[in-house]
């Protein structure tokens, strides 16, 4: 009969020790502490690893937790420090980490705001532009290029976004039960002082916004004529010089670059 080495029997018992710790950390209450460790020692760790999860959590959702009395929202933090495992020792990207376990991994709760995970998700597109390491190459860019004939370039520091509540209106005097009866259209960017900003659009714009995306050659004019047959508006002129004026309105905040070169 073979038995283990003594080293291997070691690594082992310390795996299983490790696991046996880590899984008291993350669920304090139902995860029994390990043989042979005083409690007054691990609750120091187990407080410490916690404290400093969820402030880095309320620190990157401000919004959402002004909305929570104390109790629940560490009943929320510690579900999601129970049941997520991290792919990111970096604490500015646990906001995302945070997010992706409210998205996919949370189990329905109706006590949950509806708008919860919109929410969430607006809070870390604020946080994720704010820390976007992005350098934006104007070498292609002709800031004084015709926005109508030329194909306006999108900085990469702007992000449209659809959502169907309005996000950016909520807060602790304002919690919205349902979803508003149009999509609400934003774009957050950062602008040229690098402060993070939104600013909220007509479907049009964010129609226009889409195509130009998608499209790397096409005008200004060509956008705006699609969205008027689109439309299947009578005067597509009058379409043209509202979008025409959207441009520069885009251009001058920071979120249309120029045109391409």
């Amino acid at each position: 009969m073979n038995t283990p080495s003594p080293t291997l029997a070691n690594k082992k018992s310390f795996k299983d020790w490790q696991y046996a710790f880590t899984s008291h950390i993350r669920d304090p209450k139902n995860v029994a502490i390990p043989d042979g460790m005083e409690a007054r020692r691990i609750k120091i760790y187990s407080d410490l690893f916690y404290n400093n999860v969820e402030g880095f959590i309320s620190d990157g959702f401000p919004v959402l937790r002004s909305l929570y009395n104390e109790d629940d929202w560490h009943v929320l933090v510690r579900d999601y420090f129970k049941v997520h495992k991290n792919h990111t020792p970096y604490f500015l990207e646990l906001s995302q980490e945070f997010l992706a376990y409210l998205q996919n991994e949370r189990e329905d709760n109706e006590d949950d705001f509806p708008f919860m995970i919109e929410l969430a998700h607006y809070e870390w597109v604020e946080l994720a532009l704010s820390i976007d390491e992005t350098e934006i190459d104007l070498s292609k860019v002709d800031n004084e290029g015709d926005l109508l004939e030329g194909h306006p370039i999108i900085s990469p520091l702007a992000w449209p976004l659809s959502y169907n509540f309005e996000v950016h209106k909520i807060s602790a005097d304002t919690i919205p039960t349902e979803a508003s009866a149009q999509p609400t259209h934003l774009i957050v960017y950062r602008d040229h002082e690098d402060e993070v900003r939104f600013m909220e659009i007509n479907p049009v714009t964010a129609r226009l916004l889409f195509l130009l995306a998608e499209d790397q050659a096409l005008t200004g004019r060509a956008a705006l004529q699609q969205i008027s047959e689109e439309l299947q508006h009578p005067d597509a002129n009058a379409v043209i010089d509202g979008g025409i004026s959207a441009l520069n309105e885009l251009q001058q905040r920071g979120i249309i670059l120029g045109t391409a070169k």
